[in-house]
């Protein structure tokens, strides 16, 4: 399978793609620039700056979106008006990453530091009367948080430790029992952000490996999207039928001209749909 390019090279850091009928198709994020992106129906892009750092939006159940920031998280109301909520932490040096909403309604995401040092990172969740706590330490880049179809399992991309990890799920107890799904040889690249489909395939994006893979729900590599440029960061399922694969890429660290098609958003007919995507309660 092939993914086919839908814009020009519209993004430095492309990321966290996320198809809601609320906000009526496609958004993603140009991380390091601190923008949301929009993809209208013709095609065109429109581009909103949020921050330092964008790192990842999901819907709202009010409307308006939840938004991962530089330091921690802001609010958007259904009339535009963003809400920046006070920093989770005051180091300079560590940022927001990837994240996504579990099926209780309370949003996760995780850090990372700008230098990438080791453990330095942690995923967070802001449930939806405001609080945030901390539920995993210890992370290096934490990417790619998505649910199981029943919503028993969650699937985990601590990237430089090449694992998907996967934790059993309870909206008491949280994410628990944490183990590996799928090791993923280092010269196919790195599990970046990921996503799951109506059967409980896993879609992972590979960084540095120029493709997408889904797993099967034993683990078993059954699919391999291939794209022209090698950086390739997250997908997600969109479209009216939620059938279509949209893939984000990025030319961080890349000179001019290195890679022409670095930067754009890319697009697959996956054959399969995709769940819904879970939004926010608060």
């Amino acid at each position: 399978m092939r993914a086919e390019p839908i814009t020009d090279p519209v993004t430095y850091h492309g990321e966290g793609p996320v198809w809601s009928a609320s906000w009526g198709g496609l958004r993603w994020v140009d991380m390091l620039a601190g923008d949301i992106l929009s993809l209208a129906a013709d095609a065109t892009v429109t581009r909103r700056h949020v921050g330092t750092v964008a790192a990842v939006v999901r819907p709202r159940t009010r409307g308006g979106a939840v938004i991962g920031v530089e330091r921690g998280f802001a609010l958007e109301d259904p009339d535009g008006m963003i809400t920046h909520l006070p920093p989770v932490w005051a180091d300079g040096g560590i940022r927001m990453n990837e994240g996504g909403c579990d099926p209780d309604g309370r949003f996760y995401c995780g850090s990372m530091a700008y230098d990438q040092r080791p453990g330095a990172a942690s995923l967070y969740r802001l449930d939806p009367d405001g609080s945030v706590r901390v539920v995993l330490d210890g992370v290096t880049i934490s990417n790619g948080l998505e649910w199981s179809p029943d919503g028993s399992r969650a699937y985990y991309n601590d990237t430089p430790t090449g694992q998907v990890t996967v934790f059993d799920y309870d909206p008491a107890t949280g994410l628990t029992g944490r183990r590996a799904f799928v090791t993923v040889p280092d010269h196919l690249g790195h599990p970046d952000g990921l996503t799951v489909d109506v059967e409980g395939g896993v879609w992972v994006a590979l960084h540095g490996g120029g493709a997408v893979h889904r797993y099967t729900p034993g683990g078993a590599l059954d699919e391999v999207v291939e794209l022209p440029t090698a950086q390739v960061t997250a997908c997600a399922f969109g479209g009216e039928r939620l059938d279509e694969l949209f893939v984000t890429t990025s030319r961080e660290g890349m000179e001019p001209g290195d890679d022409p098609v670095a930067g754009t958003l890319f697009r697959a007919a996956a054959g399969i749909q995709g769940l819904p995507v879970r939004a926010f309660a608060g």
